[in-house]
């Protein structure tokens, strides 16, 4: 009984998320436009320089959220199970990265098992299950100190947002169309919460049915179908945005057909989805934790998982997509 009052209490503490005004609109306008140039910026280095300038950003990501998840949980973890969080958390996106390079770039060795082997997946499986290892041997080696449940906390720790930024350097290592992945990852989740926040605005009066109201109560129906208009115009931009700089990078070619502006379309809408179930998963965590941001390093959008806990769900089905498709066509 104490349990459920505990948990209620700490859902009425968590007031619903007002719109930002005043001085916080302009503080999340100007943090979001840095943000936008960052990745612009080691986008351009990705595609001028090396694909690893690129792995050193999700990199940084990694860090820094598994940071913001383990301060969430700082009165369920014991020191050393958050010391081997962090280790291995930044240790697979680490592996995966260096090693896939050695593989392709200084041996030449692609994912094609007709052209030889690349055991990066390989290892980077191996450091994860490692780090599993560990965690469980703290059971063990700090038997005082941890719990099952503080465990079961820094296995969560562990896995978001490190597992899922993992696929997105999976994104950032494909031997072909990474550009189009990491396009469709960064560009399409914008594009959604613009939407969705516009149709929320101008038709959740007459519509107000919520989409989640326990989880996340400004979040409407009609908004989440905005989220969904906004993938598929995203989709668009993208398509001619990649035709374009294909005219100036070595890229795949791009033809200007229906076909490809359909699957295009077709993948932003399903990347919306996504990104907006991506959205909701967070602040199911953060509703069971009983805050509200989690952290406080971009001035009016809270955390780093604040902001890109939307392009964590994305990259998993636009890497998937992506890789079925190329399976297909060759």
């Amino acid at each position: 009984m104490n349990n459920n009052t505990a948990e209620e209490n700490s859902e009425i503490n968590v007031s619903p998320v007002k719109p930002p005004r005043g001085s916080d609109l302009k503080k999340r306008t100007i943090t979001a436009a840095v943000y936008i140039l960052v990745l612009v910026a080691f986008f351009v280095l990705k595609i001028t320089v090396n694909l690893v300038c690129f792995d050193a950003l999700v990199l940084v990501f990694s860090g820094l959220g598994t940071y913001e998840m383990l301060r969430a949980f700082r009165g369920k973890l014991h020191k050393s199970q958050q010391v081997v969080v962090m280790v291995f958390a930044l240790a697979i996106i680490l592996t995966y990265a260096v090693t896939d390079a050695v593989y392709t770039q200084i041996f030449k060795v692609s994912l094609d098992p007709t052209t030889g082997r690349n055991y990066a997946p390989h290892i980077t499986f191996v450091v994860f299950i490692a780090g599993l290892s560990v965690l469980f041997g703290l059971l063990v080696f700090a038997h005082q100190n941890v719990t099952l449940e503080s465990t079961g906390c820094a296995c969560l720790c562990y896995l978001y947002p490190s597992v899922f930024l993992l696929v997105l350097s999976f994104c950032n290592h494909m031997p072909e169309s990474s550009e189009i992945a990491i396009l469709f990852v960064f560009v399409i989740c914008p594009f959604a919460d613009t939407f969705a926040f516009l149709f929320g605005k101008l038709f959740g009066r007459y519509l107000p049915a919520k989409i989640a109201p326990s989880i996340s109560p400004n979040k409407t129906v009609i908004g989440c179908f905005g989220g969904l208009l906004g993938g598929a115009v995203g989709a668009v931009v993208i398509f001619f945005i990649y035709y374009w700089l294909g005219q100036y990078f070595e890229f795949g070619a791009l033809t200007l057909d229906w076909i490809n502006l359909v699957f295009y379309i077709g993948l932003g809408v399903l990347t919306a989805a996504f990104t907006e179930f991506g959205d909701l998963v967070e602040s199911g965590i953060k509703r069971k934790l009983g805050i509200k941001d989690m952290g406080k390093v971009l001035p009016g959008h809270g955390g780093v998982l604040d902001r890109i806990d939307s392009t964590l769900y994305a990259s998993l089905i636009v890497c998937l997509v992506v890789v079925v498709k190329i399976m297909i066509t060759g």
